[in-house]
């Protein structure tokens, strides 16, 4: 008994000291605002909650766009938005109404009639609001995507701005106005996207603004006689890493001050992408595409500028509700003890890194429940790993003190008479079961499909080293591996040979899943509960 409330005093401090440790706000740099100083541009787009641009029947009420342009007007002198349908049409006047300029976009398509109702609505606004628009910026992004062709595009701008007195631009990812110079003689002025996270090579957040200035200069360079506008840059602060380019509130933070700094000092303006979080571009970008806005999507502001970032702001009721979670494992492995038979150290020590696991990931893990389930599917998959990481850690402490192994596939599917007939190794077999889905589920997307796949390495981590431990805690049996336990461990280890040169070895939730990965594959070639 004295050693297993040692155990779980000892699990406590670890569990507190880690969230300490996570949650330690992040210190910044000095504002880079004087006060009162407003940021040049940022980029709005007014969709809320379930609202998305892909549903034609969408209208924005005019109403929402004055709450949104009311709050903004306290933080930038102008707003960029990229399409004048849905509602946006009445930005314009909104905006002359508190303050602000605008960098009016119209979105061109595949669409040839939309295109036609985009540049007729935005020319009728340029010249209703010359004072207001400070720019037309004729489509965005439209040779990335593919939908015109270079020729096709400059004719849209000279028709644009034969029409209007405002300048005349158009917008799109830097390199593509190398590989399309001519388009460059159409504009009165270049305006190109930089977003260090999304480049080929991704660029960590420490180098983000170094990178933006290099690239300004190289395009000044390359264009000269052409103002250059950096229309869109920032810096996610959810999502799955890239290489060594980590999202996190932290991170936005510092990206975006940092290249506010870098502006003032080299005289150039930037647009900021962008105001509020966007949970539609979920559905195209994955987590990480919803969460670029320096607003929620409830319109709660992420950082003030020049004060230090938590990157987990309630650390201390993760850290609470850790603790509480680890006592409850303890409870688990005391209860399910055998009565005649006390379990031997290294029971107590299973339980002890299970209980470090759960109470330390569970917080993390429910943190990020929200922000990475999208739809029934991902829903469905967020809450089947939570599950895992509460039930793992509790059946399994239970199963190590009480000398329970881990029973083979076979003996949990198979022929009704093999089957287990222990309650407890039941529920381990289920909590076996679950997490191979899950874990086989994840390691084959990331990689078939890789590029918005989040990397769920909290609760797989909380659910794989119960299971690790108990098998490296007991014996194995006698009988030989499994073919299903050896094949998945197969294909869990082959998985991990592609996803980490392929993430990169920058990508520390890459090689912290893959470490998981590897640890369960070990667990599932040590499954020998009865002879073969």
């Amino acid at each position: 008994m004295r050693l297993a409330l040692a155990c779980l005093a000892a699990a406590a401090i670890v569990i507190a000291a880690v969230w300490a440790w996570l949650g330690a706000p992040v210190v910044m740099s000095q504002t880079p605002l004087k006060p009162g100083e407003k940021l040049y541009c940022l980029s709005y787009a007014p969709y809320r909650g379930t609202q998305t641009p892909f549903d034609k029947e969408t209208h924005i009420p005019a109403a929402q766009i004055d709450a949104d342009l009311r709050q903004l007007a306290k933080l930038t002198d102008c707003v960029r938005i990229y399409a004048v349908n849905q509602g946006l049409e009445a930005v314009p006047a909104l905006a002359a109404k508190h303050g602000l300029r605008v960098l009016l976009g119209l979105w061109l398509s595949r669409d040839a009639e939309s295109n036609k109702k985009e540049v007729e609505t935005a020319i009728e606004l340029a010249n209703r609001y010359p004072d207001t628009v400070r720019a037309v910026i004729v489509g965005n992004e439209v040779l990335l995507r593919g939908d015109l062709s270079a020729n096709d595009l400059a004719s849209t701008i000279r028709t644009v701005k034969a029409r209007v007195k405002v300048p005349v631009t158009y917008a799109d990812v830097w390199d593509f106005w190398l590989r399309n110079r001519d388009v460059a003689a159409a504009v009165d002025f270049i305006t190109i996207h930089i977003l260090p996270y999304w480049e080929d090579f991704p660029i960590s957040a420490d180098q983000a603004a170094a990178h933006v200035g290099a690239i300004r200069r190289q395009m000044a360079a390359a264009f000269p006689g052409k103002d250059i506008l950096i229309g869109e840059v920032g810096w996610p602060s959810a999502g799955r890493m890239r290489e060594g380019a980590l999202p996190s509130p932290a991170n936005q933070a510092r990206v975006i001050q940092d290249v506010v700094a870098l502006a003032k000092r080299e005289h150039f303006n930037a647009n900021i992408i962008e105001a509020y979080d966007a949970p539609w571009k979920r559905a195209l970008e994955g987590t990480v595409g919803g969460h670029w806005g320096l607003f929620t999507d409830g319109r709660e502001r992420k950082f003030a500028w020049g004060a230090a970032v938590s990157n987990h702001p309630y650390w201390r009721w993760q850290a609470a509700g850790g603790i509480v979670f680890a006592v409850l494992v303890f409870a688990a492995a005391f209860v399910a003890r055998r009565k005649d038979v006390a379990p031997r150290a290294p029971a107590w020590l299973a339980v002890t890194a299970n209980a470090i696991a759960g109470g330390v990931l569970i917080g993390w893990t429910i943190e990020n429940v929200p922000l990475e389930s999208l739809g029934v599917a991902g829903w469905t998959r967020s809450l089947a790993l939570t599950a895992v990481t509460f039930l793992s850690p509790l059946v399994l402490s239970g199963a190590a003190t009480r000398g329970t192994v881990l029973p083979r596939l076979a003996r949990l599917i198979g022929p009704a008479d093999g089957r287990v007939r222990d309650a407890l190794a039941i529920a381990v077999g289920v909590v076996l079961i679950a997490t191979l889905l899950l874990a086989i589920l994840v390691a084959l997307g990331l990689v078939f499909d890789p590029r918005y796949k989040d990397f769920p390495f909290a609760p797989l981590t909380a659910a794989i080293v119960p299971l690790l431990t108990l098998s490296l805690a007991g014996k194995p049996g006698d009988g030989r591996g499994g073919a299903a336990e050896l094949g998945a461990a197969a294909l869990l280890a082959l998985s991990v040979i592609y996803i980490v040169p392929d993430e990169g070895l920058a990508n520390w939730q890459s090689l912290w899943l893959c470490a998981a990965l590897v640890g369960f594959a070990i667990t599932l070639t040590r499954v020998r509960d009865a002879p073969g």
